[in-house]
């Protein structure tokens, strides 16, 4: 296990978790918020900087919660979720189709 200090940007703070890898730039991880709910973060930097004692160096994570993850959808219409009047303009299902042209 790696313990990893990880910088959150979106509540302003740092804590030390443990990995079994180094998480890479852009992956996604899941951390606890600060109101106990579980949500998906974007490593947006990774770096290194050695540590106060030996050739050993630590890893750092610079973290974002990912787009859409802090937003709530508590109250969604059942009607609504299930209305399909604006599937035509979405996708059109078969027909020919016309050739690339570059």
């Amino acid at each position: 296990m790696i313990e990893i200090e990880v910088q959150n940007e979106t509540h302003q703070s740092q804590e030390r978790i443990r990995f079994a890898a180094v998480p890479r730039i852009g992956e996604g991880i899941r951390l606890r918020a600060p109101d106990g709910m579980w949500a998906s973060y974007d490593v947006i930097d990774v770096w290194y900087q050695k540590a106060e004692f030996g050739d050993v160096w630590m890893p750092y994570l610079h973290v974002r919660i990912t787009p859409g993850e802090g937003e709530t959808n508590d109250l969604v219409d059942e009607d609504e979720a299930h209305d399909l009047s604006g599937e035509a303009e979405f996708a059109t299902l078969g027909g020919e189709h016309e050739p690339f042209k570059i």
